[in-house]
């Protein structure tokens, strides 16, 4: 082997300092930059960060995802999981190890529809389209149910079988559309504007199974979403798994996690209601007793309080007997002291009379018109007079008179 000079142009470094080159070189090479993959070997830390590797089928790169970029997730990463991570390229010092610095992450397929669903959600969101104060109620007793949905779509099939199951007395209308394809949201948002015009429904369900984001992406447009908040008939959104979230749920006045329990939502069980109506036979039957009860117990109270009539006129004749006594005997001694105040009065009277004034010494002196005389000033000297006394009467002439 050739033996290379040392000199003094050529420094010897440290471990650290060579890594510490070769991470700045990495790290100055490859900005940030999408990478895509299979989650493989993920450990989260007590202390918040994920450690993971990216693998492909030739290569493999350990990741560490930092805990203030790992809460940013709103899914849990999965084994075997396809996604796409924006990474910087780095090398971990203390051992030397080339890894990926993940600073956001996607489910792979997701990266321009992604951004596709975020924005429309973020407008219509502005937009209020999404406010809880616009959701209509949704009835919890509908008199008939629609379906916006595909003929052939499983879904259908699920929704049909439950509500058969829960309650088979609802009626059902169908409102067919398709839900995956070029085109599928203006045609669903069709089927809901003829539910609408045609008004059979109390709800309307918007269904369809699961599927990748690409297969769900119809119910994503912002027709079908502007459709279901234009709908005077309240639509309940059962669309993929429960993990699936579409602008369609976001409008709808209700979202359900799956086409079934959008069924189960608006369908009453006719057990439950059946056991509802018993409950509630009972009850008006122990107040329709309860009130018989007292009905009775107040005609008793009543009866004892009745009396027969011929009873009644007895009593009254009785009472009327009594009256008339009392009339008799008040009558009698109001009439004896009348009859003594006429005594009375007619004594005092009789103590006033003409006879009885003369014969107590009294006299009468008329002139000769035959005037009572009370005044001597009115009587002429050497007129005729004529006084009466209690026996007789005599004449006499005035020959003088004073005061």
């Amino acid at each position: 082997m050739e033996q290379l000079p040392l000199t003094a142009a050529s420094p010897v470094l440290t471990v650290s300092q060579l890594v510490r080159s070769v991470r700045d070189v990495l790290e100055r090479r490859f900005p940030l930059q999408w990478v895509s993959g299979e989650i493989s070997n993920c450990r989260p830390a007590a202390s918040g960060h994920l450690y993971f590797v990216l693998k492909d089928e030739n290569a493999q790169a350990d990741c560490v995802m930092y805990r203030s970029r790992a809460a940013a997730l709103d899914w849990e990463l999965k084994e075997g999981e396809k996604v796409e991570a924006r990474v910087l390229v780095s090398l971990y010092e203390p051992r030397g190890r080339f890894q990926l610095t993940v600073e956001a992450m996607r489910r792979a397929g997701l990266g321009p529809l992604y951004e596709r669903f975020l924005k429309l959600k973020d407008k219509l969101e502005r937009e209020g389209l999404f406010d809880s104060a616009a959701k209509r109620p949704v009835s919890e007793h509908p008199r008939c149910i629609g379906i916006v949905t595909s003929r052939a779509a499983a879904a259908l099939r699920d929704v049909l079988t439950c509500l058969k199951r829960r309650n088979p007395t609802i009626p059902v209308i169908v409102y067919p559309a398709p839900v995956q394809g070029e085109g599928a949201a203006a045609k669903l948002a069709r089927a809901i504007l003829t539910a609408n015009a045609r008004a059979e429904c109390d709800v309307l369900l918007l269904v369809r199974g699961g599927g990748s984001i690409e297969d769900l992406w119809q119910f994503n447009e912002e027709a079908l979403a502007r459709a279901i908040r234009a709908s005077a008939i309240p639509v309940v959104c059962g669309v993929g798994h429960e993990t699936d979230f579409t602008i369609a749920d976001f409008a709808a006045d209700e979202r359900c996690p799956t086409p079934t329990a959008a069924a189960e939502r608006v369908s009453p069980s006719r057990e439950a209601l059946l056991e509802r109506v018993a409950e509630l036979g009972l009850c008006v039957s122990r107040e329709m007793s309860r009130k018989l009860s007292y009905g009775i117990q107040a005609v008793d109270g009543l009866q004892r309080r009745l009396v027969h009539p011929a009873e009644r006129l007895r009593s009254s004749g009785q009472h009327l007997s009594h009256l008339a006594v009392r009339l008799s005997r008040a009558m009698t001694h109001r009439f004896a002291e009348l009859l003594a105040q006429v005594k009375h009065a007619r004594a005092g009277l009789a103590a006033f009379d003409h006879p009885a004034l003369l014969a107590r010494g009294y006299s009468v002196t008329r002139n000769a018109k035959g005037e009572i005389l009370r005044d001597a000033s009115r009587i002429e000297n050497g007129e005729s007079l004529s006084t009466a006394l209690a026996q007789g009467w005599v004449e006499s002439k005035v020959t003088g008179k004073g005061s």
